[in-house]
């Protein structure tokens, strides 16, 4: 679980954080000694108080980050400033050709637009996996005949929110169909480099779903054990991927861990939503990152007891979000005054416990008891 964070200076280096939501690698930026300029849809209070210098992508979550506008935000940001580099979060795997256009202007700390467009086309990612003998899902850009078993995705999409069942009725461009896998949902972070990944740790996640998103991401607890010959097979599996599509720096792989054993369902070629749970003063994972890319020594962090995140979501549409006395343990603050419709994150929720199953009761206990502080705000 982060600590407390490092204090910065105007000596400190500047590093340029851009995504959808840029308040934990801005922590993390900060845990790391770095001074944070952060572009992000949101700007709320906890990355405006974390922020050297915050400026907001035009865009929406459903729409994602304008192209057009990006590069000029980003220099309009950095003006008389030169980071050391510009790190990014989710936000950028269906619009690829952004992180082109980022490249050359500022230095990219992370993996390439190529990279990234490769790991995240679903019919690509299908026949490495084949190629290296790694468990995956079926996939198909048509629609099966008969939609019983299966799901429809949208490339690049994140956060769950953007897979339904295949039977739903509304279509969105980029949309692919994935045959449905049983079983618990697990992630695993890891540090690429040099055609090697170098595991960080498992999370298990869980979903919290809506009429609207029956998939959407519900939280993740960082597991303080793993099954020793499952864990030896993750990391073959990754070292074949990470050699075969050049990831570099802090990703992450998502699986399914049934009855038929475990099967890779995607990779994020980037900082992800486990980052809270997992970063460490002992090894900053922004600086593992920075120097995964750089092809410098990294330190893997290693960890006692489990820790957990979740989203707490509005229920029902706020016309106006009441100032709220936000407890410990939570971050992501909504503004007063903001506007949130049925669906839309209030907040982030932190526990911890000596277990995984302990720090996920927790952590969902004190997300449903979040939503006492703005009762009675619906519309």
């Amino acid at each position: 679980m982060p600590s407390p964070l490092r204090a910065t200076s105007q000596n400190s280096p500047a590093i340029l954080i851009a995504a959808v939501s840029g308040r934990s690698l801005a922590a993390a930026a900060r845990r790391a000694g770095y001074r944070p300029l952060v572009a992000d849809l949101f700007n709320d209070s906890d990355t405006v108080a974390l922020s050297e210098r915050v400026a907001r992508f035009s865009g929406s979550i459903g729409d994602g980050i304008d192209k057009e506008s990006a590069t000029e935000t980003l220099l309009l940001l950095t003006e008389h400033e030169k980071p050391e580099a510009l790190v990014y979060g989710s936000g950028f795997e269906r619009r690829p050709e952004i992180l082109k256009a980022f490249e050359r202007h500022f230095p990219l700390a992370g993996n390439t637009a190529k990279t990234v467009a490769m790991v995240k086309d679903p019919v690509l990612l299908a026949q490495l996996c084949r190629q290296s003998g790694i468990p995956h899902p079926e996939v198909r850009l048509d629609a099966p005949t008969r939609s019983a078993g299966w799901l429809r995705k949208i490339g690049g999409g994140a956060g769950g929110a953007h897979v339904h069942h295949a039977s739903h009725p509304r279509r969105q461009d980029g949309c692919y169909f994935q045959k449905f896998v049983p079983g618990r949902s697990i992630s695993v972070l890891f540090l690429a480099q040099m055609e090697q990944a170098h595991i960080v740790g498992f999370s298990r996640q869980w979903s919290a779903p809506s009429a609207q998103s029956p998939f959407r991401y519900g939280g993740a607890v960082r597991l303080t054990r793993f099954d020793r010959k499952k864990r030896m097979q993750v990391r073959m599996w990754l070292d074949a991927l990470t050699a075969a599509t050049g990831l570099v720096g802090l990703c992450s792989a998502d699986f399914i861990d049934g009855p038929d054993g475990l099967h890779l369902i995607e990779i994020n070629p980037r900082p992800g939503a486990t980052l809270d749970i997992f970063d460490s003063d002992d090894a900053p994972l922004l600086t593992q990152h920075l120097n995964a890319v750089r092809g410098e020594a990294i330190t893997v962090p290693t960890y006692r007891g489990a820790a957990a995140s979740a989203i707490a979501y509005a229920v029902r549409p706020i016309r106006n979000f009441p100032p709220v006395e936000w407890p410990e343990l939570t971050a992501d603050h909504q503004k007063p005054g903001s506007a949130l419709q049925a669906d839309d994150p209030v907040c982030t929720v932190l526990a911890r416990a000596h277990s995984a199953a302990a720090a996920e009761r927790a952590v969902k206990s004190r997300t449903l008891a979040m939503a006492a502080y703005w009762k009675g705000e619906f519309r």
